[in-house]
């Protein structure tokens, strides 16, 4: 069958769930109530569907009032009997996939749960999704006339006990279908080594003479394993070895901070960027327009959601809405209910509405990774943005950061101490750190406040990072690849420890 036709065909298939997207456009918050009580009925007979009565819960106030908020420390007993092979637990089909990522304070590792029906009704459903909104936005594309270059993570999956675990992406490649390996690059074989470094150059080997259309990964791998295709192949661009490249799916840490470098691996006005929400938990969220910063929150996946207003977030106070209560602008914790058995649980990110018709979201930081020792509230979103004005301002490129604390001591004042590497660094650091403090006071009004006549804090410290001394932290703690990546805003200063005394 000639590949045009084959073009066709899929986007026909794939523009056709379109119409099913705006059932819950429509009635957002009846899919969403009529989804919390299709989990609770389907796991009633569950050890925590009996535990805490989920047959005779009516009511989603009834439902706050019986099941409490929890994390995973609180979760980590009854998923570790679940790995050892017990059943019906939290969920009442079989938890045969734990997804692997970063631990906790009780634990090296976290094992999220990955069901059949979150495997197949949101992680897979999403991935479909994020191409029918494409397709549907874009009516020339021609994604399935070549291949999708997808970058996962470098674990490969190992069993125990009858259950298996490893990271999402290669629990997602391990078990899809045929027909998606048929339209992706590299082949399984690649994608699931484990060694990040001997996995970058079999990639480019692998994929350098096909008829790659679309990119799919983390945005700080994705530049790694792009500067090496354009070192093996000598080109100038990414156009010259793959001419019908036409769109960058992108998730697991911001786009912002990397935006102007892919600019210029991808010199051409119509290439587009699309922007995924999606974590070991869950899919959240896609960008379903054009040219767009806004990510609509996907309601019928099997999650339910909740939000923790930032103000309380952690508090004695600490209380959880459902979505018809949420308000623009504000800083919210998220809290989802999962058709793979998580009941209530914190994933440990922030966002901000845009919309609430549809419901639409930015992405606007971790709970735990932000600078609040002195009241100033600072997040990621505040640093990603500055760090972009001040790029921009002092045409200058970044490849990562982070920072922490300097605690006041005495009569010594605190600040913020950062840490920058740099690809290409500005003519003048002092400047930079002038602009860079400037952008933080105009994006955020509490650090400004504290800035003032420098009341709490003095102005930041900024220290520039020897090259690749992120990377080899990262191979040092065995964390090449996937989503792994070092806090970029901590209120504790260990991490930045370590990075500063291997900047030699």
């Amino acid at each position: 069958m000639p590949i045009t036709i084959v073009n066709s065909i899929a986007s026909w298939i794939l523009k056709k769930r379109f119409h099913q997207i705006e059932l819950f456009l429509k009635y957002p918050n009846e899919v969403q109530n009529e989804l919390l009580f299709n989990l609770l009925d389907f796991a009633k007979h569950t050890e925590l569907g009996k535990k805490y009565d989920f047959a005779s819960i009516k009511s989603y106030k009834t439902f706050t009032e019986r099941v409490p908020i929890q994390n995973y420390d609180d979760w980590q007993d009854i998923i570790e009997r679940s790995r050892q092979g017990e059943r019906n637990l939290f969920w009442p089909t079989p938890i045969k996939w734990f997804a692997k990522s970063s631990g906790t304070t009780r634990s090296k590792s976290k094992f999220i749960p990955v069901s059949e029906e979150s495997l197949e009704e949101c992680h897979y459903a999403a991935s479909k999704d994020l191409l029918s909104m494409y397709l549907n936005n874009n009516e020339d594309a021609q994604l399935f006339t070549g291949k999708s270059l997808r970058l996962g993570g470098s674990k490969q999956l190992y069993k125990e006990k009858g259950t298996s675990f490893g990271d999402l992406s290669a629990i997602l490649i391990d078990n899809m279908p045929f027909w998606a390996e048929f339209s992706s690059t590299p082949s399984n074989k690649v994608s699931l080594m484990s060694d990040w470094e001997y996995k970058m150059q079999a990639i480019v080997n692998e994929t350098i003479n096909e008829n790659v259309t679309s990119l799919a990964g983390v945005p700080s791998w994705m530049l790694v394993l792009l500067n090496n295709v354009l070192e093996t192949s000598g080109k100038n661009n990414l156009f010259d070895v793959w001419p019908n490249l036409e769109v960058y799916f992108h998730g697991g840490v911001s786009f912002t901070p990397y935006k102007d470098q892919y600019k210029k691996l991808l010199p051409k006005s119509g290439f587009r960027y699309y922007e995924i929400y999606n974590a070991s938990e869950g899919f959240f969220a896609i960008q379903d327009r054009n040219d767009s910063d806004e990510l609509l929150l996907m309601l019928d996946y099997g999650v339910f959601y909740e939000f923790i207003p930032m103000e309380v977030y952690a508090t004695p106070q600490e209380y959880a809405i459902p979505l018809n209560d949420v308000k623009l602008g504000k800083n919210y914790a998220i809290i989802i209910t999962t058709n793979a058995g998580l009941w209530r649980y914190k994933i440990g990110d922030t966002v901000r509405f845009t919309s609430l018709n549809p419901y639409r979201i930015k992405i606007s930081g971790r709970t735990k990774h932000h600078i609040n020792v002195f009241g100033e509230e600072l997040i990621i979103e505040n640093a990603e943005n500055a760090i972009k004005q001040v790029c921009k301002q002092t045409h200058s490129d970044i490849k990562d950061f982070t920072a922490a604390p300097i605690y006041m001591e005495g009569k010594e004042k605190g600040a913020h101490e950062w840490l920058i590497e740099f690809k290409t660094p500005p003519s003048n650091m002092d400047n930079f750190n002038k602009l860079f403090d400037d952008a933080l006071k105009n994006l955020n009004s509490d650090y400004e406040a504290k800035r003032f006549n420098n009341i709490t804090l003095k102005e930041p410290k900024i220290n520039v990072a020897r090259e690749n001394l992120f990377y080899d932290w990262l191979k040092q703690n065995n964390k090449l690849g996937g989503q792994h990546k070092i806090p970029r805003l901590s209120n504790s200063r260990n991490y930045l420890e370590e990075l500063l005394k291997m900047n030699t």
